[in-house]
């Protein structure tokens, strides 16, 4: 039966000096070079520190750019930056158009569409959403004229954020506001959304695999490629591990099916945050230094001395590392 295979890979979170991240990514390749679907697309967090680090956007799109098949991308807020609340804190790294035009010039559209096998595929940018920008205006009116020009084929919408965690009504708490999209413009988009006959809302974001059906749309969560978050960092919602989510569509509907590339891992987030013992010093050198505090260049350590540049509230994991370095 003719179909068309999109895999679905998210949160990668690459950089150079994040080599269990690389690792993960590595065995995904391997993966699709063995599987050969039509299409790879990455929902976001394509990079750890899009915003700050331009190099880790650079590497990002090289890995990318050395699978065998296309790729298309949609922004995370790990790439572009996160988009305020109704009720939680302001971001520490505000969604940008400076940050926007970066990914646009490294990966392409910040939103698209085409069409294949009856299907009408489009992504969206999902962090500008609430956030004021003249682009977001700019994409609600271009998702208008792509609704209203599907021709009656059904649509599959792929979005960094899950739109909501159970229903378009639930209540935004400020805890948790920055996992899906925010209000108002979440109701705006649910209305927009059902002009069409929308079948498929794939997303990524909460390092959470999960599927569940609402009204007549399957919800689909993509987990990281890259990290997992424990549960004493995060409420378990769905299945944790990492993976990626691959999808069959034909003329009359889909597959969906949940998989982790053969030897992925799952590195756990903390693993990324621990500061190594550090190595016994020469006694002269010892000597030297005495008093000062021993450096050391794992990740760890970069994130506690970087904690003013992290994006709190952006998601689960690095809303937890808004502590001083004793605490971690």
């Amino acid at each position: 039966m003719a179909e068309f295979r999109l895999t679905q890979i998210s949160d990668t979170h690459l950089a150079r000096r994040l080599t269990k991240l690389t690792f993960n990514f590595e065995r995904i390749a391997g993966h699709i070079d063995a599987t050969r679907p039509d299409l790879v697309l990455n929902t976001g967090d394509i990079g750890f520190d899009g915003p700050n680090a331009p190099d880790d956007m650079e590497f990002a799109r090289t890995l990318h750019d050395g699978l065998p098949v296309p790729c298309r991308y949609l922004p995370g807020n790990h790439d572009i930056g996160d988009n305020p609340t109704q009720v939680g804190a302001t971001p520490a790294e505000l969604v940008s158009e400076r940050a926007r035009q970066a990914y646009i010039s490294v990966f392409g559209d910040d939103r698209w569409r085409f069409d294949a096998m009856g299907w009408c595929f489009i992504g969206l940018n999902s962090l500008v959403m609430n956030s004021g920008l003249v682009s977001e205006a700019e994409q609600f009116d271009w998702l208008a004229g792509e609704l209203a020009n599907t021709g009656g084929r059904p649509v599959a919408l792929f979005l960094h954020k899950p739109i909501f965690l159970n229903a378009p009504d639930d209540p935004e708490l400020a805890v948790t506001s920055f996992r899906y999209v925010p209000m108002p413009t979440r109701r705006r988009l649910v209305e927009m959304l059902r002009t069409a006959d929308v079948r498929l809302v794939a997303s990524g974001h909460v390092h959470q695999r999960r599927d569940f059906t609402y009204q007549h749309t399957r919800h689909v969560w993509a987990p990281s490629a890259g990290f997992m978050i424990s549960d004493a960092r995060q409420e378990r919602i769905g299945i944790k591990e990492t993976g990626l989510v691959e999808y069959r569509f034909q003329p009359d509907g889909f597959e969906v099916r949940h998989v982790r590339a053969p030897g992925q891992v799952n590195v756990d987030l903390d693993e990324l945050l621990t500061k190594p013992a550090p190595e016994k010093a020469p006694a002269a050198v010892e000597s030297a230094i005495s008093g000062s505090i021993a450096g050391f260049s794992s990740l760890r350590g970069a994130i506690a001395t970087k904690q003013s540049t992290l994006p709190r509230g952006t998601m689960d994991c690095f809303a937890s590392l808004a502590m001083t370095s004793d605490q971690i």
